[in-house]
């Protein structure tokens, strides 16, 4: 990955993963490695969540 993913798609590779991990058939083996990469993605659009938050309250302080 060359370039920086945004929030949404973060989020869709979560939707996605999930999508796999509702599969039965999935070996337990690849539903470990998909959890994990899953709360990856999550634990990335939580942080890039948490940072557009300390944007935005630095600009409301700007503001007043």
């Amino acid at each position: 990955m060359s370039e920086e993913e945004s929030f949404e798609v973060k989020i869709a590779n979560a939707k996605t993963i999930l999508e796999r991990l509702m599969d039965p058939a999935l070996p337990m083996n690849e539903s470990v490695k998909a959890y994990e990469e899953g709360m990856k993605e999550l634990q990335i659009a939580e942080k890039m969540l948490e940072q557009a938050q300390l944007q935005i309250q630095i600009l409301k302080n700007q503001e007043q």
